[in-house]
C-alpha cells in the first residue's frame, strides 16, 4: 500500500477549519466480501495511525464492482444497516476516534437491496445513510438495486454542513446545486467510476466544486477486472476548482496497488472568496429566465 502525503500531516487538529482526510484507494475483489472487509480494515487502521480526522471509502468496496456478476456479488454481500459489517467500521471508528465515511455498500432492507453509503461519527454511531438514487443505468444497477428517494446531508458542529452522495448521483448538475442551496460546503462523493467516462471526472467534478463553492472528496476504485476498469484517480477538490491532492489513475488492464490519500482541508481567503461568489450566484439566480418557453 502507498500512502501519499500531500500536506502536513502533523498539524494539530483545529476543528472545521483543518481537517485530515484520508482517502482509501483500491480495487475491491469481485465476491469476496471477508477480504474486502479485511482491507477496508487495513486502510481505516492506516488512516487512524496517521492521524487522520476523516476517512473515505470508496463505492461498493464490499462487495466488488464487476458488471457481469455484481448482481450475485452485491446479494452475497448484503446486509442490514444493522449487520456485523457495520458493528466493525463503528468499532474502528470508535478505535481511532475518527469520521468513517464508509464507502457505500449492499444494504438489504425486507426484499430489496440498495447501494448505501454509511456515515460513523468519532464515537462509533451511525449519523448518517445515503442510498444512491440515481442508478448508472448502463451497467444495469437499476435491474439489481432500488433507488434512494432523496439526497442526503447533516449537520455536525466539528464538520460543518455535509452533503453524502453515490458516485453518478454526482453527475447531475442538479445535486451540487440542490446540496449548496441547503447550506451544504462539504460533499463526500464515493464512487466506483468507469474509465470509459474520465474526461467527465476530470472536467465536470472541478467545475461542480467552483460553481456551488464546495469542497468535493471524492474516492473512487481503481483497477481492472474482466468487464472493464474503474478509473481510480480519487481526489479532494478546493471550493476554488482547484484539485489539491489526486491518487493515481489506471489504465485498462492494469491495478495499481492500494492508496491511501492525505490531503488537509483548510480554509483560507481564496476558497473563501470562491464560496463568496457562489453565494451570490445563487442569490442572484432569476428561476423565470430558466423555464418555459422562448
Amino acid at each position: 500500500m502507498t500512502i501519499k502525503e500531500v500536506s502536513a500531516v502533523q498539524a494539530a487538529r483545529s476543528g472545521r477549519s483543518s481537517l485530515l482526510i484520508a482517502g482509501a484507494q483500491w480495487l475491491a475483489t469481485p465476491g469476496d466480501h471477508d477480504g474486502n472487509l479485511d482491507t477496508a480494515t487495513h486502510l481505516i487502521d492506516a488512516a487512524g495511525a496517521a492521524g487522520a480526522d476523516i476517512v473515505v471509502l470508496p463505492e461498493l468496496w464490499a462487495s466488488g464492482y464487476d458488471v457481469r456478476t455484481l448482481a450475485k456479488d452485491a446479494a452475497a454481500a448484503a446486509e442490514p444497516a444493522t449487520g456485523r459489517r457495520t458493528e466493525v467500521i463503528s468499532d474502528l471508528a470508535r478505535r481511532h476516534s475518527m469520521w468513517v465515511f464508509a464507502g457505500s455498500v449492499p444494504e438489504r432492507d425486507g426484499d430489496a437491496i440498495y447501494n448505501t453509503a454509511l456515515v460513523f461519527n468519532r464515537d462509533g454511531a451511525l449519523v448518517a445513510r445515503h442510498r444512491k438514487a440515481h442508478l448508472y443505468q448502463p451497467t444495469g444497477e437499476e435491474t439489481i438495486f432500488a433507488a434512494g428517494d432523496c439526497l442526503t446531508s447533516f449537520v455536525d458542529s466539528e464538520l460543518g454542513h455535509v452533503g453524502v452522495i453515490v458516485c453518478y448521483d454526482g453527475d447531475f448538475p442538479e445535486a451540487g446545486q440542490a446540496l449548496a442551496a441547503r447550506g451544504v460546503d462539504l460533499v463526500i462523493h464515493p464512487s466506483a467510476y468507469e474509465w470509459e467516462a474520465r474526461d467527465y471526472w476530470e472536467i465536470f467534478y472541478p467545475a461542480a466544486a467552483l460553481a456551488n463553492g464546495q469542497w468535493w472528496v471524492m474516492v473512487n476504485q481503481c483497477g481492472s477486472t474482466d468487464s472493464g476498469t474503474l478509473l481510480g484517480g480519487s481526489k479532494v477538490i478546493s471550493p476554488a476548482g482547484q484539485v489539491l491532492a489526486r491518487a493515481r489513475g489506471a489504465e485498462p488492464g492494469s491495478t495499481p496497488e492500494a492508496e491511501l490519500l492525505l490531503c488537509r482541508l483548510e480554509e483560507s481567503e481564496q476558497t473563501q472568496d470562491a464560496r463568496r461568489f457562489a453565494a451570490l450566484l445563487r442569490d442572484s439566480h432569476r428561476a423565470e429566465l430558466y423555464s418555459g418557453g422562448a
